[in-house]
């Protein structure tokens, strides 16, 4: 049996529905939801699988992701579906919405084109197998090791929040660590060439991330003939939570102008 993927809900109107990025999850949206909440949208926070409350899988790809937001979407009986997806969770929603074109209606995709990446995480899950988590007693313990390896305390940060415990005070990974650095070459893929979408759909690049370039644009306009690109200043790849009061801002322009 299918199973469904974990998310918290928040408010009642048009349906908004958040997918995260890798390594993510989606409390870390909490914010902006309660955010969007307060301007009559249903927030779903989903958990894709292999990461936070959702269940685990050996297999990871484009394909089955799709084939896991298609299900929910049918159980909970969605429809003029908004999205808004974050690096893997923005190249899903590319996937999503060429394939389910009459269920969407506004997609802003974050930081992320349609084209192949390579893998380019390795030194992060290089870092978390060096990590026996059996041997910390608390999280700046975590972190202080972290820290050898990676420089980036808003990386580690985001880390650490994958990191919970069991009922005997034990940590533990959430997210299913072994079978995403498995399949980071997949979560690279690029969208077929063939796969368009030809209604609006807004593009946000930070002005200081490397994950959209210049040349990546033809590449947008080929699959996204009606796609719009903003550029959010003083923002690297998380740009929700670097500039999150003018990336708020400039996600609901769009989505009240599409709802």
């Amino acid at each position: 049996m299918k199973e469904l993927l974990y998310s918290k809900i928040i408010g009642k109107g048009k349906p908004l529905l958040i997918l995260h990025g890798l390594l993510g999850m989606g409390d870390n949206w909490i914010s902006l939801a309660r955010r969007y909440a307060s301007k009559n949208f249903e927030v779903h926070l989903i958990d894709l699988r292999n990461h936070g409350k959702s269940f685990h899988d050996d297999e990871m790809n484009y394909e089955v992701m799709t084939d896991d937001l298609y299900y929910y979407v049918t159980k909970y009986q969605l429809s003029d579906i908004n999205l808004i997806g974050h690096s893997m969770g923005g190249k899903l929603l590319m996937f999503f919405i060429t394939q389910y074109p009459n269920l969407i209606n506004a997609p802003i995709t974050v930081d992320i084109a349609p084209k192949n990446y390579p893998p380019h995480h390795h030194f992060i899950f290089d870092a978390i197998k060096k990590l026996n988590l059996s041997h910390f007693d608390n999280r700046n313990q975590i972190d202080k090791f972290l820290s050898k390896d990676i420089q980036s305390v808003a990386i580690r940060n985001f880390l650490l929040k994958n990191i919970s415990r069991t009922d005997e005070k034990e940590f533990y990974w959430k997210p299913n660590i072994s079978v995403l650095k498995e399949s980071l070459n997949e979560l690279g893929e690029a969208l077929s060439p063939f796969s368009t979408f030809d209604k609006a759909i807004l593009f946000i690049k930070g002005e200081k991330s490397p994950y959209i370039t210049d040349e990546d644009i033809k590449i947008i306009n080929a699959h996204f003939p009606e796609n719009q690109l903003i550029t959010i200043p003083k923002s690297g790849h998380w740009v929700h939570s670097e500039q999150s009061e003018l990336f708020f801002k400039t996600t609901l322009n769009f989505l009240l102008k599409k709802n």
